[in-house]
Order: C-alpha cells, then sequence, then structure tokens
C-alpha cells in the first residue's frame, strides 16, 4: 500500500515543479493588427481578426492552444469564445455576431495544458463598433 501513496506525491511534486518552470519561461502577449480601433463592423459581415503573439520561451508548443474572446462591454466582462485556434496561428476569419455595442473589445489568449496556465492578453487599446443594422452598412459597400 505504501507504493500509490510515493506515487501520487511523486506526481504531486512532478505537477508543482512544472508550474513553476512555466513560470519561468518569461511572459506572453498578443498585439491586435485588426479590427483597429474605432473600426465599425456590421453583424454577418466577414471581417479578418489578426494579431502579433509574443510566446514564452518553451520547446515545444504542441500541447499549446491560443483563443479569441468577445467583451461587448469595453473589456469588463469577457464571455464570448469566438473560436479556439493553434499556436501558430495569426489570424481568424470571423463573422461578426448581431450584438450592437460601441465598446466591443477582443481577448487573444494563450495556454498549455500542465506547462504554461491559460494567460489573457485583453486589446482595450483596439476597441471597435458592432453595428446596429447590417442592411444600411451592406447597401453602402
Amino acid at each position: 500500500m505504501k507504493t500509490p501513496r510515493h506515487i501520487v506525491t511523486l506526481l504531486l511534486v512532478t505537477f508543482a515543479f512544472a508550474h513553476l518552470e512555466a513560470n519561468s519561461q518569461g511572459p506572453y502577449s498578443a498585439k491586435l493588427i485588426s479590427p483597429r480601433l474605432g473600426q465599425v463592423l456590421y453583424p454577418g459581415e466577414q471581417v479578418r481578426i489578426e494579431w502579433n503573439a509574443t510566446f514564452p520561451d518553451m520547446k515545444n508548443l504542441h500541447a499549446c492552444e491560443m483563443e479569441i474572446w468577445l467583451s461587448l462591454d469595453g473589456g469588463r466582462t469577457v464571455s464570448r469564445c469566438i473560436t479556439p485556434v493553434g499556436p501558430n496561428t495569426r489570424y481568424y476569419d470571423w463573422t461578426v455576431p448581431n450584438t450592437p455595442t460601441s465598446a466591443a473589445v477582443l481577448d487573444i489568449r494563450f495556454g498549455c495544458e500542465l506547462y504554461y496556465p491559460e494567460s489573457y492578453s485583453p486589446q482595450p487599446a483596439s476597441t471597435f463598433v458592432i453595428a446596429q443594422n447590417a442592411g444600411n452598412a451592406l447597401a453602402s459597400h
């Protein structure tokens, strides 16, 4: 019966050190390229979300992912996941939802199971608008 306790202890110590190692790998950050500050988007329009990212110094990103989240209140709450993407992805073609707001903000998150905790990178410097009426906008394009 002592063997299972030793295995559990070894696993716990391994995870603790993996967490400490992840924190020493440096920070994650993202910078949104588009949509731009003040840009007006229309429901139903397809828009390219594009960003640059800086990752922690890790040898293997295969267990990692990024997620794009949408806030409709300037970043105070972020409740809509747009999509998960791979860590090597730098853009996503998004269909704008019918959620009018003058304070849309994207959060580009990154994390690696067991190696690096989920990290947030909200983009309030690129707050954009989702317009109320797509019909008028599509006619003017």
